[in-house]
Order: structure tokens, then C-alpha cells, then sequence
């Protein structure tokens, strides 16, 4: 008796069905790489909004310290970290005192007067959010406007897109369009954090 030829022929699976397959897996692949992408930016952004609220309450803490200051006359105060820390203030006995750079430290000679202690606190949190966060502007705005005095503090910094998308090319385009520079940051890459403040 003999065999059939067709249940001699080998058995596997023929090229065109490796090649579907691994065309299947590379697209796979494809969308779980897109997704790994995402999530690192996702937790990059989350960490620096968090070092962010982290910094803004840590200046709060230092102006609920010094209320004698901070609840005295209508003051701005701005400190920018890009290209290196700078300080400026509306008001001038400030701006005197952070350009002096006091050390107020435990174990001084004399103790600090509550102008030299803000000043003190601003060059220490100008440096923390220089390493913290990229190009990192800082404002700090006491108006006597209001009673009780409040204050708000309000962070602006940098972070990095995943890649381009659709709104990150209409932006460059409508910076191109208004005369700025393509190259500039958008709206979204710019986030901000505002933490209202009572000293």
C-alpha cells in the first residue's frame, strides 16, 4: 500500500506567512515603543510640576517665617535661572541685600534684619530652582491691595516635547507667522504653576 503524495509533502509554514507575521509583531512593537515614549515624558512632566509645587511652598514657608517683610509694602519680585540666576525686585532695600548676599545662618554675629533674611531666602531658593528646573522664571507678587495681604508666587519653566505633533507645528508656525522666531518654545512646552500665598 502506498502513501499518498500529499501526506508525504512536509508540513511548516511558507515565507509569505513569516512575513505577515513579523509585519504584525513590528507594528506591535511599533505602538508599545510610541507608549513607553509617552509615559517617560508623562512622568518627566509630573516630576517637574512637582518639584515645582514642592519649591513654591518651600518659598512660602520661608515668608510665613518672615511676615514682618513680606507684609510690609507692595513689592514684585522676579528671579530667572535661565542663562544664569538673576534677581530683581521693586523693592530697592531688597535688591541691595540679595546683591550683598547675607549669610543668615545659626551661629552669625549679629542676627539678620528681616530685609537681609528675604534676601538670604531668595538667593537659596534662586539656586534650588536653578538645579531643579530648566529655564525656570520665578515671580513673586505682594500687592497692598488686598487685606489680609496675600502674595502670589507664580513658576514658569521649560520642559521638552516627545516629539513633533500637530500642535507643536501649528505653534511653530503661528511664531513664524507673528514674526518670532520658529524655534521658540510653544504655549504648551511653557507650563505654570501658581500657589496663592497669605504670609
Amino acid at each position: 500500500m502506498s502513501a499518498r503524495p500529499s501526506a508525504l509533502a512536509p508540513k511548516g509554514f511558507s515565507l509569505i506567512e513569516v512575513m505577515v507575521a513579523l509585519a504584525v509583531v513590528a507594528v506591535g512593537l511599533l505602538g508599545i515603543a510610541k507608549m513607553e515614549a509617552l509615559s517617560l515624558a508623562s512622568t518627566g512632566s509630573a516630576s517637574m510640576r512637582s518639584l515645582a509645587a514642592i519649591e513654591a511652598a518651600s518659598f512660602a514657608a520661608s515668608m510665613h517665617a518672615n511676615r514682618d517683610y513680606w507684609t510690609g509694602g507692595a513689592q514684585t519680585t522676579t528671579v530667572a535661572t535661565a542663562g544664569g540666576t538673576v534677581i530683581t525686585t521693586s523693592d530697592g532695600a531688597l535688591q541691595a541685600q540679595v546683591a550683598a548676599a547675607p549669610n543668615c545662618l545659626e551661629g552669625g554675629a549679629t542676627p539678620c534684619s528681616t530685609a537681609q533674611l528675604a534676601a538670604y531666602d531668595l538667593n537659596e531658593w534662586a539656586a534650588a530652582l536653578a538645579q531643579l528646573l530648566p529655564s525656570a522664571t520665578a515671580t513673586i507678587s505682594c500687592p497692598t491691595l488686598t487685606a489680609p495681604r496675600s502674595c502670589t508666587i507664580q513658576i514658569t519653566w521649560q520642559e521638552n516635547a516627545v516629539g513633533v505633533n500637530s500642535q507643536e507645528t501649528s505653534a511653530a508656525q503661528a511664531n513664524a507667522t507673528n514674526g518670532a522666531d520658529a524655534n521658540l518654545p510653544a504655549a504648551f512646552q511653557i507650563p505654570t504653576y501658581t500657589l496663592y500665598v497669605e504670609p
